[in-house]
């Protein structure tokens, strides 16, 4: 008599782009709540446990805490995030109960470089004044000191983290002439880099890197030594009218520290893609003209997005498979 395998019950916390909600749908059970909206760890298990779910695909905006996970069905075995980082998820929690987590790094890289260098040169050229002055009417008019902006050649970009999306964004900056200086753990060796990259200087030192740095750009994950760190010491290292761009995490910058360095001018101009408590955010971002601020769009491409969700199901595939997942954080 033949037999039929049970395909894995997968709960999806949020809907995802079309193409990676047919995919899931062919390959797991798929129960997903009709609104789209972020579930909260105690529906997220009474979810899970109603259906016998196997494994969940979640995203950012679900917070995954050791209470949260703790309450999880013991038949959830797996969880996927719609996302490259992952400190919304308590890994250590994660493996004392041996639940697997994965994230989707690799495919985010292209689209959040572009995004850093667009809020890199918004803050430059003082893009955001600019629009408001056209769209308001109270544009009168060229003249030759009409919204001075400064350049991008030539100036040093020191970039906190050197991975994937680091790495991406100073090629860009290459392009328009920066010079590269960054910050991580380890130097990397030349000849690993894109022949672009091999004269990149290493700082192992971040005061060392944010004082040579016109433009510091930050690519590193928020983790207790990072929560923070650009406060207003580091500010005060800076070289002075020097431009901060964030597209990694709100919390790695102290609001109030940057807010008062960029309206006395110690900082010429900010570009930001992410806020802490976002999507609440200090209001007084909003006030400053020398800004130019996106609602986290990094990633929010058609193909970026669809290459996330196709990322997370290859991985619950393969370990639902009993294969060898690429992403494995636990």
């Amino acid at each position: 008599m033949p037999t039929t395998s049970r395909r894995p019950v997968l709960i999806v916390t949020r809907h995802l782009p079309l193409p990676v909600q047919e995919r899931a749908a062919a390959d797991f059970e798929v129960v997903r709540l009709d609104e789209d909206r972020p579930v909260p760890g105690a529906e997220l298990a009474a979810l899970a446990a109603a259906h016998g779910a196997d494994g969940i695909l979640l995203t950012p905006t679900e917070r995954m805490d050791k209470v949260a996970i703790d309450g999880l069905p013991a038949g959830v075995r797996a969880i996927a995030t719609f996302s490259v980082g992952y400190d919304h998820i308590d890994l250590a929690a994660a493996r004392a109960r041996g639940l697997a987590v994965f994230n989707t790094p690799d495919v985010v890289a292209e689209a959040t470089a572009d995004i850093a260098m667009l809020v890199m040169l918004g803050a430059a050229r003082r893009a955001y004044e600019g629009q408001r002055m056209l769209r308001s009417g109270g544009w009168s008019g060229w003249s030759p000191t009409f919204m001075l902006g400064t350049d991008l050649a030539g100036k040093r970009l020191g970039l906190v983290g050197f991975g994937r999306i680091g790495q991406a964004t100073a090629r860009r900056a290459r392009a328009f002439g920066m010079t590269i200086h960054y910050h991580q753990r380890r130097h990397l060796d030349p000849a690993s880099l894109a022949l672009e990259l091999r004269d990149a200087v290493y700082h192992d030192r971040l005061d060392d890197l944010v004082a040579v740095a016109d433009v510091l750009s930050l690519h590193c994950p928020a983790t207790p030594d990072t929560i923070g760190m650009i406060d207003a010491e580091r500010i005060e290292r800076l070289p002075r009218g020097a431009i901060l761009v964030n597209t990694a995490r709100g919390p790695l910058v102290d609001d109030g520290a940057a807010i008062a360095a960029l309206r006395s001018g110690r900082l010429q101009a900010a570009g930001l893609d992410v806020f802490t408590g976002e999507p609440a955010f200090d209001p007084r971002w909003a006030d400053l003209d020398n800004t130019y601020l996106l609602p986290h769009m990094g990633t929010s491409t058609v193909e970026t997005r669809a290459a996330m969700g196709f990322r997370a199901l290859d991985n619950l595939d393969a370990f639902f498979a009993d294969g060898v997942p690429r992403d494995r954080l636990a």
